[in-house]
């Protein structure tokens, strides 16, 4: 009912308009054989028992202030039809998702029953019997075992972390925080911030970094567009000292997104993988920097990558990947809990509510986020329980299951479900004065009212005297509530039970800090219609000098108002329906205030921590005034109220939560890259034979663009002309130098016509520091490029030799550019597919293969000089890189089951995905499909996967003739941030050409900070068809629809039109 009281004048309008507009109704309603229409009735079963349309009130307001009695009786009939069939709509809404519900809750039972069927197959028949077990143990037996958890203490001081949080919509800085702006600057802009000062005042904590949009608009404060700002100076180090110049919190600032717009958080979703390039950037450069402060020059990498939010979560997962180190996320609030409510209102269909929130987005941010994530933190329990429980990603007795098996050391094939933990957030009370006072004492609010009951002139809090100006009776107790006037907070069943209730309103004053508003016409419609519902209740109860509503009020009014309500021995109430956690409950009680809470969601766990005060049911206004009438007849129950929750206040500080936090993070995998990033510069006297070998043959092989492209193998004719271009420098110490490498270039054997293929268990030794660490620019080719079979289509070696004419036409930055192939095919075949081409692999940098699972470098002829004549050599530091929670085996079995029963009806059991053992890999397996009108797309596999508790990345690839499963950390996208991390090749530098269409990881190729050239006419067979299933998440969510770092070539891919198009991208 809460929300709806507005129906009843509604009603009351209805049937005062007199019998002409009954008579009117009746024939109509009779003709769709409705019978004999009651006003009352219908309202009462069909609207107000769960419906809530904010607008239709203000409709109603407009046609009963309309003096022409016909026409109002004739808007009234048409607003009457208008909510039959919205309610007739909201039950179709529900019979849908009812059924929805259903098939999902089927879909959990049978991934559950196949993982607890996979996983019992190696375990002896006693454990055997215990699996069921574990899924029904009561809680004694699956209780948190925390005698392993040690408590972050002062001897971590040695420690000096660098902690990166992540915060992107809203605007976000330290001081004056302009909360309540908009939905998007709230309670988790505050969180953020002072989670930040207070990790870096943590011993063993060096730096914090909290990554932001970076914001450069007129519409908001300058301040917001600051690359940096300091939040808090360091903390001393373990022997007392200063931390050092680069310690403390900050916040970053990365551009990405519209430079000159502040935009809502639900069209950032594009824009997401150019931040993570520019956080990445900025990251890496941090980690040298500290590393020559504080690590003894070695590289000091992130302790933890922790995302709030489901955006910050998605970006904290690619940077996690890209760097290999542990990752935490913290949802705040939920995507799938958000769809299940409007779900429920039944005002918008599953439709209108993504395109109105980009919901399925956010969903499948989460799920990513989840995939990835050591450890979920939450606030309460019931988080865990009712809105994480909603994921594919998290079950709740398959997580147990997986716990006991970890903790018996028994394999678990791959399967992962994220560690939930409850850390409530922590609050500051450095500015919370709080005076003790005696049992029987009466407060000194006396001593500050004169006996006119107004304030004395002393100098008190201005909103002090707006509050009391509303009371006739400013002495008695105060009920305190304090959040937006929004229908969720129940507001309005508050102030029908205090106006029902007489005992309460002669002892009690209720005062209602609902925001701040100027003119309630230019609320939203939710928040209008609740506030406008609670003036009409003061006046129906002639609550008028009882109740205090003011208008505005500072962020840093809050604590005087708690106090002033602690003063008068009141009482803080918060009766939402459900409230997540109840952040005010926690503020109130450090201020000496008893609680009266709803008792769903949060405040059961306050309540249980700080015992000080009573849980109520929200909608039983009766019990909210009951509890109310307790607290303040009973003082000594007010005081023992008090007592406890300042007693146990402290559970909820910054401190107590960080060493939580810090305790839970130590306990994660921890990882980190396990490579050294010294990198030397070109002109090191020491540099090592690979590299200076490498440097001649680029130089060799970019003499001629224009003629046939040979290799250095192949000719020496182009060392002759390298000989001469050198001699022409006249640096005699370069020339020596480079006689000595001609000289054992010379003595090299020509190729074999036929190229040879690279055994797995055999490659070439890998050149110390490849030459991607020396390019300025890298032009990475990732067409697609297939016939109708899923082969090679020639058109691909068409496609590269103009790239290279195109990129190499400027002698002068030749040397400088480098070139990556990116593709779906394996190691074998791309050699074999160049050398058809007569195109050698060292003019290439890198080869990332089998859709990401795979990096090569081309070897330098006679590097090392063992006769070897492998021409490529496998990045083992990559394959360790993306190994994170692999589990081909498990994957293996999981996807035979699921593919054996593709299909309907009579072809249910004809199997349509084979493996494909040929081009599979250690870290891809890869699977034939015969057709591809038969299988599931992208998004359905990836649910069935997670629901039994694998984490990969599935791809339909040539043409849709092959599906690949390789590792979660792996894709073509993320192997470009990998050759960044390990050799520095800047992905804001590169410059990535692609088709039209291609594999379903084509939309990851074209996000980013990096430019992009589509090549019309390359691509005629892609696969994206098979990536998204319908009511999913669109293109524009993940690609930007305008970018300037995005353009097309306007005529194929010549080499004219592709130089056309790169100037087109430098005009950008």
């Amino acid at each position: 009912m809460a929300g709806n009281e507005w129906i009843n004048g509604y009603l009351e309008a209805i049937l005062d308009s007199g019998t002409g507009f009954a008579e009117e109704s009746k024939p109509a309603l009779t003709l769709r054989e409705r019978g004999t229409f009651n006003p009352t009735k219908y309202f009462v079963e069909e609207v107000v028992s769960g419906f809530d349309e904010s607008d239709l009130h203000r409709t109603w307001i407009k046609v009963v202030a309309m003096r022409n009695t016909m026409e109002r009786n004739n808007r009234l009939e048409n607003m009457c039809w208008r909510i039959w069939h919205l309610a007739r709509r909201k039950k179709q809404l529900e019979w849908d998702d009812a059924h929805r519900l259903a098939k999902r809750r089927i879909l959990r039972e049978q991934g559950r029953k196949d993982a607890t069927e996979d996983m019992s197959e190696d375990l002896s028949e006693g454990e055997k019997t215990d699996i069921p077990a574990i899924a029904e143990t009561p809680k004694r037996a699956f209780s948190r075992n925390f005698s392993d958890l040690q408590v972050w203490s002062d001897e971590n001081k040695s420690k000096r972390l660098y902690i990166v949080l992540i915060s992107l919509h809203g605007l976000v800085r330290g001081d004056n925080m302009e909360l309540g702006r908009d939905s998007d600057t709230g309670g988790q802009v505050k969180y953020v911030v002072e989670v930040a000062r207070a990790l870096s005042m943590m011993p063993g904590v060096y730096r914090v970094d909290l990554f932001t949009r970076q914001i450069s608009s007129p519409d908001v404060d300058w301040s917001y567009g600051e690359p940096t700002e300091m939040l808090a100076p360091g903390s001393y180090d373990a022997d007392g000292h200063d931390g050092g110049e680069s310690s403390g919190a900050y916040i970053i600032r990365i551009p990405f997104g519209p430079r000159d717009k502040y935009i809502r958080k639900e069209l950032l979703w594009p824009y997401i993988q150019e931040f993570v390039d520019g956080a990445l950037a900025h990251i890496l450069n941090m980690s040298r920097v500290l590393g020559e402060q504080i690590g003894g020059g070695e590289s000091v990498w992130p302790y933890v990558i922790h995302g709030h939010y489901a955006d910050a979560g998605d970006s904290a997962a690619l940077l996690s990947g890209a760097l290999n180190v542990p990752m935490v996320l913290t949802g705040h609030s939920l995507g799938r809990n958000k769809l299940e409510q409007l779900l429920k209102q039944g005002r918008q269909s599953r439709e209108d509510i993504n395109t109105t929130y980009k919901i399925m987005r956010r969903i499948e941010a989460e799920e990513l986020s989840m995939d990835a994530a050591e450890l979920v933190i939450t606030s309460t329990k019931q988080e865990i329980d009712e809105q994480w429980g909603l994921y594919d990603g998290f079950d709740v007795k398959l997580e147990k299951v997986l716990r006991a098996r970890a903790r018996r050391g028994v394999n678990c094939h791959g399967r992962y479900m994220p560690r939930m933990v409850v850390i409530p957030p922590g609050m500051d009370f450095s500015n919370v004065i709080v005076q003790e006072e005696p049992p029987d004492a009466d407060g000194d609010l006396a001593a500050l009212i004169n006996d006119d009951g107004n304030l004395s002139p002393r100098a008190l809090p201005t909103i002090w005297s707006e509050i009391m100006r509303f009371f006739s009776n400013p002495h008695k107790p105060m009920i305190l509530a304090l959040s937006r006037p929004d229908p969720k907070k129940n507001i309005t069943t508050l102030v029908k039970a205090f106006g029902e209730c007489r005992p309460l309103r002669e002892l009690a004053n209720l005062t209602l800090i609902m925001g701040n508003r100027d003119d309630i016409d230019e609320m939203s419609g939710g928040n209008a219609a609740v506030l406008i519902t609670v003036l009409k209740m003061i006046d129906k109860y002639d609550l008028y000098g009882q109740v205090a509503y003011p208008k505005h009020h500072r962020q840093s009014d809050v604590p005087e108002i708690y106090r002033l309500a602690a003063k008068t021995k009141g009482v803080f109430i918060n009766p939402a329906l459900v409230e997540p956690f109840g952040l005010t409950l926690i503020e109130a009680a450090a201020h000496g205030l008893p609680m009266v809470a709803t008792k769903n969601g949060g405040p059961v766990d306050i309540h249980r921590a700080l015992n000080n005060g009573l849980l109520v049911d929200p909608h039983d206004q009766q019990a909210i005034a009951a509890a109310l009438l307790k607290l303040v007849a009973d003082k000594n129950l007010w005081n023992v109220c008090r007592r406890n929750g300042l007693k146990n206040i402290h559970r909820f500080s910054w401190p107590e939560h960080c060493r939580t936090y810090l305790s839970r993070v130590a306990l994660c995998r921890m990882r980190h890259p396990q490579w050294q990033t010294d990198n030397p510069t070109d002109s090191n006297v020491d540099e090592s034979m690979g590299d200076s070998l490498k440097d001649v043959q680029d130089m060799s092989l970019r003499l001629s663009i224009d003629g046939e492209r040979s290799s250095i193998n192949g000719s020496v004719d182009n060392s002759g002309e390298l000989e001469k271009l050198l001699a022409a420098k006249g640096n005699p110490e370069i020339s020596s130098q480079v006689q000595k490498l001609l000289g054992k270039l010379k003595r090299l054997p020509p190729s074999e016509e036929n190229e040879p293929k690279v055994p797995s268990n055999n490659v070439a030794v890998q050149n110390k520091y490849p030459a991607l660490r020396r390019r300025n620019r890298i032009f990475v080719i990732a067409v697609d490029c297939y016939d109708e079979d899923g082969k090679t289509s020639p058109r691909m070696l068409e496609i590269i030799q103009e790239v290279f004419k195109s990129v190499l036409s400027d002698p002068t930055t030749a040397r400088f550019v480098g070139f990556v192939l990116s593709t779906a095919l394996t190691i074998d075949e791309t050699l074999k597919m160049l050398g058809s081409g007569n195109i050698q692999p060292q003019e290439f940098d890198a080869f990332i293969c089998s859709s990401g699972s795979e990096i090569y470098y081309p070897t330098t002829p006679g590097y090392p000089d063992d006769g070897s004549d492998k021409k490529v050599s496998f990045d083992a530091d990559y394959e360790y890189h993306i190994d994170y929670r692999w589990g081909a085996e498990g994957l293996r079995k999981t996807i035979s089951k699921l593919t054996a029963h593709e299909g309907d009806g009579q072809q249910k059991h004809s199997r349509v995905i084979f493996e494909d053992a040929e081009h599979s890999n250690a870290h891809c397996l890869s699977y034939v499909v015969k057709d591809s009108t038969k299988v599931r797309k992208v998004d359905e596999l990836r649910q069935s996967m997670r629901m039994r508790g694998l984490r990969c990345h599935l791809m339909y690839c040539r043409n849709s003739t092959q599906m690949h499963v390789i590792p979660l950390l792996a894709s073509r996208s993320q192997a470009l941030r990998y050759l960044f991390v390990r050799w520095g090749a800047e992905v804001s530098k590169m410059l990535v050409f692609v088709g039209e269409t291609g594999d379903t990881d084509y939309e990851e190729m074209l996000s980013g900070s990096h430019k992009s050239i589509i090549l019309k006419g390359a691509v005629e067979f892609g696969s994206e068809k098979l990536l998204r299933s319908s009511g999913s998440y669109q293109r524009d969510d993940i690609v930007p629809s305008e970018s300037q770092n995005i353009v097309s070539t306007e005529d194929g891919y010549s080499c004219e039109a592709i130089l056309n198009a790169m100037k087109n991208l430098g005009r950008k």
